[in-house]
């Protein structure tokens, strides 16, 4: 098995904008990995992102070499890590746009930071979600969008609203776990993820099932009308919108859970991307409000919540300051539904939980030989039970297996560790990357 796996950037993207690829990030370009989405057949999707902004250039600036950029990039690779496609989609329309590598109309969104999600579909489609609940699907080859949903970015935008999810992630019958966004979350004019739901219906190119509200994060937005009702978007057979959503929401509940909690602890909170512990049952990540100054210490939880929306505790063990998601802002979470098991990683440990919220395992991330995955963001499981982090600056997928059981843990992590330090220094030799930036050819490139 490959421990190591290298993201690319496609060389004719490379050499049409001329990137130099030494240029340090401050000076206004970079690459970033944010999801990675694993097939049954073991085929590996990663989501990743490229762009650059040339200071002092004329927005209309004809030359590709000096123009700004910024691209939505998913490569899908074989179980060894091999490339085989990569579909490339322009992301501003804000900014001018180069449509020889992907145009901005018919790809991935208009934000140069859209896309954030992936996941695949029980039919092999992959689905690319992200705000304003954005969900593009695409043929498991990329070489097509076959369906678009999504909402206005702005309340008072007449633009036609047809969203449907800002994270999607399935369940082992094939329901799909969902969050969906209202407008007036804390009184934003923005849609905010608000909404944990279900599907019992498949989402397809043709049809697009309704979703059943399981939990809300905040229960009271602001000055909603029926015309932020959304009849995809159900709960108890009613449309959530208004006064009709899940109660008591889940930082009502957490507030309930802490008696020496402050009043606004809780304000401004944010939802997490759910992931799915097996079919009947989900953990949701709830983290407060992040401060420029720095949020360390404040309130965080990972809460279970059954497929009927029943509140089912917390994933226990963690220390609010000495296990922090806040730093790095970690607030992944990822879940092994065929063995029951939970992950999270930030810059203090790896945490393992049963599907019960117990702690089964913490590995200390000061210990030298679990030190390298501080430079890590955990991504995903896969349908064997590897989890699959990603490498913040040297763009490589690491795979550590399934342990036999979570005791075996730190043995199985530490055996990647240092088969992922070999197996990348084989990589520098074939690959020869500059500044660990990884350019090669897929088979086929598409441009969406």
């Amino acid at each position: 098995m490959n421990h190591a796996i290298p993201v690319p950037l496609p060389s004719a993207l490379v050499e049409h904008h001329a990137i130099d690829l030494e240029r340090k990030y401050t000076d206004g370009w970079g690459v970033r990995v944010d999801d990675v989405a694993v097939a049954p057949s073991g085929d590996l999707y990663a989501l990743h992102h490229v762009h650059r902004h040339t200071y002092g250039v004329d927005e209309e600036e004809a030359d590709p070499a000096k123009a700004d950029f910024g691209y939505s990039l998913i490569t899908r690779m074989a179980p060894d890590g091999t490339p085989l496609d990569t579909a490339v989609s322009g992301q501003s329309d804000l900014a001018r746009q180069d449509t020889t590598l992907g145009g901005p109309t018919t790809g991935l969104g208009e934000d140069l930071w859209w896309a954030q999600g992936l996941c695949v579909l029980p039919d092999g489609t992959l689905a690319a979600t992200g705000p304003d609940d954005q969900t593009h699907l695409i043929t498991p080859d990329l070489a097509a969008v076959t369906a678009h949903h999504g909402m206005p970015r702005w309340r008072d935008d007449a633009s036609p609203r047809d969203p449907f999810a800002a994270w999607i992630s399935t369940t082992p019958a094939g329901r799909l776990l969902c969050t969906a966004s209202e407008y007036g979350i804390y009184n934003y004019a923005n849609p905010l993820n608000n909404i944990v739901s279900i599907t019992d219906q498949p989402l397809t190119a043709a049809s697009k099932p309704t979703l059943r509200a399981l939990a809300s994060l905040d229960a009271r937005p602001v000055k909603q009308t029926e015309a932020d009702l959304r009849p995809d978007l159900l709960f108890d057979g009613k449309p959530v919108g208004m006064d009709h959503r899940p109660r008591p929401s889940l930082t009502e509940q957490l507030a309930e859970l802490e008696p020496t909690s402050r009043p606004g602890d809780w304000y401004d909170a944010r939802l997490g991307r759910p992931a799915v512990v097996r079919e009947d049952l989900c953990v949701v990540p709830v983290f407060g409000h992040i401060y420029r100054s720095g949020s360390r210490g404040e309130p965080f939880a990972f809460a279970l919540v059954t497929d009927q929306g029943e509140f089912a505790g917390l994933l226990g063990g963690m220390h609010r300051y000495h296990d922090s998601p806040f730093t790095g802002h970690c607030f992944e979470i990822a879940a092994d539904p065929g063995r029951e098991r939970i992950y999270h990683l930030n810059r203090y440990g790896l945490f393992a939980w049963t599907a019960t919220g117990d702690l089964a395992q913490r590995l200390d991330l000061e210990d030298k030989r679990f030190k390298p995955l501080k430079h890590f963001t955990l991504m995903d499981c896969t349908p064997a039970g590897e989890v699959i982090l990603a490498h913040r600056t040297q763009h490589l997928l690491l795979r550590i297996p399934s342990p036999s059981t979570l005791d075996c843990l730190g043995q199985v992590v530490e055996d990647a560790v240092r088969s992922y330090a070999k197996e990348r220094a084989a990589l520098k030799k074939r690959w020869q990357p500059t500044s660990w930036h990884w350019v090669g050819s897929a088979a086929r490139v598409h441009r969406l």
